[in-house]
């Protein structure tokens, strides 16, 4: 499980790892507006488009060889980015680091459902929900010392370069230690290759436009998103039809009938919508608008990535203990916490204003890791393994097109009110951080509904 982790660790620490090196990449290879939100936005369009159907295809044919596989594409796309010669050689680069990353993630939670009964599985879903977090919030930070020792000119080459011996060494220990498909499950599946495209295309429509809502203007954006929305509901439909003639579907929508799945999974793509973008506004408030080093910026986002490790352990030994009460507690620190961010923001100005938010990051991060492990957990708990894949590629589909949505409407408020008062990040960091509670504050309502209808369904205590 240790190589699955590592994995997972590698890939999700390119989602961020990368925002504290974009002035250095712009000023090194000449890169236009566009092709700097290409490099960060490819990444994630690519990595949400192949989740489900290669969990799909590792629960049809064995989940080894894709995680193997994936790796092996992650580690070449890295070398191929590190020693990417311009703006277009670096944005493919990135977006076979996205589709190969997109890849193994599957895998890595399929993995837990098929190593681990249900009353095992805590404690390695919180070990991968302290991944997550970690990586997330860590980027920064190791960027930023990755810069300070390279140097501002090459160093960013060395933030892809350094996934090249980890990948080497993670595909020789996957190939040797993670099990091959149980023998049980071996009978052929069909990987819908209509729902494959349906479900393509659909989520493309939907993530492209936001991502790009800086660059693009004018109803364009809604056509794309209602045409995504309409393409998504072909699916459904589809899947539906494959479902009745007992096919082969690519998504078994029977899932959502349990309600631990359709609220985890909302709690998941509304919680992520402000997790996520958190960092991306953060960082360039820190180092824009205080004028802090890369690495000075990952040492303030640090607090939160120990106190999300700690939570997410914590949680993976617990949850099966307090189960959806805990994602529930989870989400009122973190709602807390950046309160008390806002707060501190608004007593202490400056550059001391880093300093003042350490306490409320923790705060906020072990809730953080009160949230990602359990619902991971909780929401994958009563799937099937055969299905476990799949599963977990639509849970981290809902993740991705959630962080596409809080980028569009975190970002859009932060740059409009930067744009409106004239430089002030202090103020737009502000105003973005209030769309992020909201985003929180539905994650909550989603988490309590399940709790009380849990409750409900438990019948009265005799």
């Amino acid at each position: 499980m240790t190589v699955a982790l590592i994995a997972a660790f590698m890939t999700l620490l390119d989602v961020s790892i990368v925002n504290v090196a974009l002035p250095s990449i712009q000023a090194d290879l000449h890169l236009s507006s566009g092709g700097l939100q290409w490099i960060l936005s490819g990444y994630a369009v690519a990595f949400g488009l192949v989740l489900v159907p290669a969990g799909r295809f590792g629960d049809a044919h064995g989940r080894r060889r894709l995680f193997v596989l994936g790796l092996a594409g992650f580690t070449v796309a890295s070398a191929a980015a590190g020693f990417a010669q311009s703006e277009v050689w670096l944005i493919c680069a990135r977006l076979v680091q996205g589709a190969s990353a997109g890849v193994v993630n599957p895998q890595v939670s399929g993995l837990v459902q098929q190593m681990f009964t249900p009353a095992e599985r805590g404690r390695p879903f919180g070990a991968l929900g302290a991944t997550i977090g970690v990586s997330t919030a860590l980027g920064p930070l190791l960027g930023g010392v990755i810069i300070a020792i390279a140097g501002a000119e090459s160093g960013w080459r060395w933030i892809f370069f350094i996934n090249i011996p980890v990948g080497v060494v993670a595909i020789t220990l996957g190939s040797r230690w993670i099990p091959g498909h149980p023998s049980e499950q071996r009978r052929r599946r069909g990987v819908d290759p209509a729902g494959v495209v349906l479900l393509g295309t659909g989520v493309a429509l939907v993530l492209l436009p936001l991502v790009q809502q800086q660059q693009w203007h004018g109803p364009i954006t809604w056509i794309l998103i209602l045409a995504g929305l309409a393409v998504l509901g072909l699916f459904v439909g589809w899947e539906s039809r494959q479902l009745r003639r007992d096919g082969s579907p690519l998504v078994d929508l029977r899932l959502f009938r349990r309600r631990s799945f359709a609220l985890g999974s909302l709690v998941a793509l509304t919680y992520f919508a402000g997790f996520t973008t958190t960092f991306f506004i953060f960082t360039l408030f820190l180092q824009n608008g205080l004028r802090y080093s890369p690495l000075e910026a990952g040492l303030t986002v640090t607090p939160f990535a120990l106190g999300s490790a700690s939570g997410a352990l914590l949680g993976g030994r617990i949850v099966n203990r307090f189960g959806r009460a805990l994602v529930v507690t989870g989400l009122c620190m973190v709602i807390g916490g950046l309160a008390l961010v806002l707060l501190a923001l608004h007593v202490v100005t400056g550059r001391g204003a880093g300093f003042a938010t350490a306490l409320p990051l923790l705060c906020a991060g072990i809730g953080s890791g009160l949230v990602i492990s359990p619902n991971q957990n909780l929401t994958l708990s009563q799937v099937p393994v055969v299905e476990a894949g799949s599963a977990g590629g639509v849970l981290q589909t809902g993740q991705r097109i959630g962080s596409a949505i809080g980028i569009a409407a975190i970002g859009a408020v932060f740059f409009d009110q930067l744009a409106s008062t004239g430089g002030r990040y202090a103020e737009a960091f502000r105003s973005g951080l209030y769309v992020t509670i909201g985003f929180m504050v539905i994650a909550l309502v989603a988490a309590t509904s399940d709790v009380v209808a849990g409750r409900r369904a438990a019948g009265p205590h005799p």
